[in-house]
């Protein structure tokens, strides 16, 4: 009954999804090109509160829980879990203040309406992960970048979203990178929970009535041996994630 009643929801919630998508793509396009940074990164973290809104649609509620003392004059290393697309709205919009830039395949580059303007644009990088020298001479070049900025850098050290909410190990290449040109960057954990619902039933229709939950940990600093933080980052993550699915025949088609 539950799917039955996803389906028209669903719509509504893609139609949303669209529309603020192709709204804010002109919005973005003038926010950058006559007033510059600042202006943009304010648009993009407004057009990503409209898209955790339209989840409305679909019963989704949210809770974002983080410390209060995270500094803004340090560049910071934000090392999420990754479970769907929804995973990002809420970055953007709670983390804001920290000014966040994603690590992204090169194919979210081209051919979505804002999205790909954003990631062009706005200081993330776009890696090809079947090129693995171009994905690192790019995360590099991130690393720099916060470094220089004091600005965040986001990076899913999973590789790909887990479909069913257990988190995968984690792949340190990147985040070994990253904090090899951002030193003085701190690294912050965060938990995401309950997001792989929302595509339990593939891509088509979305999940409903989700409770959807981050929990960002307190700051790591980046010591000499960075195996030791990353291996701390990873059991930060796991320690906030509670929602695991072991059902077979969850859809499991659909990659990243």
């Amino acid at each position: 009954m539950q799917k039955l009643l996803a389906y028209p929801l669903s719509v509504l919630y893609l139609m949303a999804f669209s529309l603020t998508l192709l709204v804010f793509h002109p919005i973005q396009w003038v926010c950058f090109t006559l007033f510059g940074y600042e202006a943009h990164r304010k648009s993009v973290a407004l057009m990503n509160w409209f898209l955790m809104r339209s989840t409305i649609l679909l019963g989704t509620t949210y809770t974002f829980e983080k410390p209060n003392n995270i500094p803004r004059d340090r560049p910071l290393i934000i090392v999420p879990n990754h479970q769907s697309m929804h995973d990002i709205p809420p970055i953007l919009w709670f983390m804001r203040r920290y000014h966040p830039k994603f690590v992204s395949k090169t194919e979210l580059g081209k051919g979505i309406p804002s999205v790909s303007y954003n990631l062009r644009h706005g200081g993330s990088v776009l890696i090809d992960r079947k090129d693995s020298r171009q994905a690192l001479v790019e995360i590099a070049k991130l690393g720099r970048y916060i470094e220089k900025y004091n600005r965040s850098a986001v990076i899913f050290p999973e590789g790909t979203r887990s479909r069913t909410g257990h988190p995968k190990p984690f792949k340190s290449t990147g985040l070994k990178l990253l904090m090899k040109n951002a030193p003085s960057a701190l690294v912050v954990p965060v938990s995401i929970d309950n997001s792989w619902k929302m595509l339990r039933y593939g891509k088509f229709p979305n999940g409903i009535g989700n409770h959807i939950s981050f929990r960002v940990h307190p700051p790591m600093e980046i010591t000499e041996n960075l195996d030791t933080v990353i291996a701390s980052t990873e059991k930060a993550v796991v320690s906030g994630i509670t929602s695991f699915e072991t059902n077979t025949q969850i859809n499991d088609a659909n990659d990243d």
